[in-house]
C-alpha cells in the first residue's frame, strides 16, 4: 500500500493515525517521499513531486492500493500527467474523495480504472471515527456489494425523480466535476452520476449543471445519485436553495433522480466503488453497487 499526498497538505499526526489502522490490517505500508511536502501553503509539494509521489505508486507492481492523505486543492493541477498505461498495465484503486475526484475521473477516463469515494488516510478519530474504518477494510479487503439507504435528515432528500436505473457509477464532488469538464471529464453515457458538494455557493451549483448539459457529458446519463450537499445553498426564506436548483435542472434530463444519499463530506462516510455497475431504485430508496475488487 502507498500513501501520497495529491493535493493539499496533511496533518503528519493525522497520517500516522491511518498508518496504524492499515498495520493493524496486516497491510505493509509505505509513505510517498513527497507526502509531507508544503509548497504555496496549499499544496503537498511542488506539481512535479506530489506527481512523481502518484506516478511511482501507480507504476510499481508491488502496490496494491493508493490512499490519498487529504483533499483541499492541488489534484486538478497534475491529472493531466498521471501515467494511464501504466495504470492500465497495473490496475489498482486510488482512495479518496473531494478534490481527489478529478483523479477518479481522469483514471475513468482514460483507461477505466476502478478507485473508492472513501476516507483520506489523513485519519481524524473525530470526523471518520470506527465505522468508517470498518467500512473502507470491507471495501478493500472482504468486499460485496454496498446497499445504501437514503436517509431523510440530508438536505437533498427532497430532491427525487421516480425510477430506476441500472449503470456504471461514476462521479464524486461537483466542483471537481465541473472542473474536469473538456479535459479530464468523461462522458456519463449509460452512468450513474454520483453528484456531492460542501461549502458551494448556489450559483456555482447551477453553473456546473448548465455546463454539464451544455457539454453533453449528460447525454445518455442513466440515473443521478445525489449525495450530502453540506453547507451549501440550504433553505432561506424567499430564496432558491439547493433543492430548487437541483430540481431545476434535473427535471430537464429526464432521468431517475435518488437524492438524500449519505456520501460526501459528512462523518463517517462509506467507502464506495467508483467504475462498476450500480442499481438505483428510488421507491427503496437505495443505491446498490457492486464490488470494487474481487
Amino acid at each position: 500500500m502507498r500513501i501520497v499526498s495529491p493535493a493539499s497538505p496533511p496533518e503528519r499526526s493525522d497520517v500516522e493515525c491511518g498508518v496504524r489502522i492499515l498495520d493493524g490490517w496486516g497491510l505493509k505500508v509505505e509513505i510517498g517521499a513527497h507526502a509531507f511536502d508544503n509548497f504555496g501553503h496549499y499544496l503537498a509539494g511542488r506539481d512535479e513531486d506530489r506527481l512523481a509521489d502518484l506516478n511511482d505508486a501507480l507504476r510499481d507492481p508491488d502496490v496494491r492500493a493508493i490512499f490519498s492523505t487529504r483533499g483541499g486543492k492541488g489534484s486538478y493541477r497534475i491529472a493531466h500527467g498521471l501515467d494511464f498505461e501504466a495504470a492500465s498495465c497495473n490496475p489498482k484503486p486510488l482512495i479518496g474523495f473531494s478534490d481527489i475526484t478529478i483523479l477518479h475521473l481522469a483514471l475513468w477516463r482514460s483507461c477505466r480504472a476502478i478507485g473508492f469515494h472513501g476516507p483520506h488516510i489523513g485519519w481524524n478519530k473525530g470526523y471518520y471515527g470506527d465505522v468508517a474504518a470498518m467500512r473502507l477494510q470491507q471495501a478493500l479487503m472482504e468486499p460485496e456489494h454496498l446497499v445504501i439507504h437514503q436517509e431523510a435528515s440530508e438536505i437533498s432528500a427532497k430532491v427525487i425523480i421516480p425510477g430506476k436505473a441500472r449503470g456504471v457509477l461514476i462521479g464524486g464532488n461537483l466542483n471537481m466535476i465541473g472542473r474536469a469538464i473538456g479535459w479530464a471529464c468523461p462522458g456519463f453515457a449509460d452512468a450513474i452520476l454520483l453528484l456531492e458538494a460542501v461549502d458551494t455557493e448556489i450559483g456555482q451549483i447551477d453553473a456546473v449543471l448548465t455546463q454539464l448539459r451544455r457539454a453533453r457529458c449528460t447525454d445518455g446519463l442513466k440515473g443521478v445519485a445525489v449525495g450530502q450537499f453540506i453547507r451549501s445553498a440550504e433553505p432561506k426564506p424567499g430564496k432558491w436553495s439547493v433543492i430548487d436548483v437541483l430540481n431545476d435542472h434535473f427535471s430537464a434530463w429526464g432521468v431517475p433522480v435518488l437524492g438524500g444519499l449519505p456520501i460526501g463530506h459528512g462523518p463517517q462516510p462509506p467507502t464506495v466503488p467508483l467504475g462498476t455497475m450500480a442499481t438505483m431504485d428510488t421507491a427503496a430508496g437505495t443505491l446498490t453497487i457492486e464490488p470494487g475488487l474481487v
